[in-house]
């Protein structure tokens, strides 16, 4: 096995454990669903993440889901 290959099953492994305690967490909390824009900046940042491979593609990916982020902290009424 490629050491990339062993990097991405690892990485792989390591999301599903952390969506796996987000579940087992979620039951004792109240419910706050994220809103499309937030959603979609994490969608970006996930992909540049993923096609890191290609530097521009990647970069790219993840300053536009920056770039939304805090775009949607500064949208969300502030509660201080």
């Amino acid at each position: 096995m490629s050491p990339a290959l062993v990097y991405k099953a690892v990485l792989g492994l390591v999301l599903v454990i952390i969506v796996v305690f987000f579940f087992i967490g979620k039951k004792n909390r109240q419910e706050k669903r994220l809103n499309p824009l937030t959603g979609l900046a994490f969608a970006l940042i996930i992909a540049g993440i993923v096609f890191g491979d290609n530097q521009a593609l990647g970069y790219g990916l993840i300053a536009a889901g920056l770039i939304l982020g805090v775009i949607d902290i500064f949208r969300k009424p502030g509660k201080s």
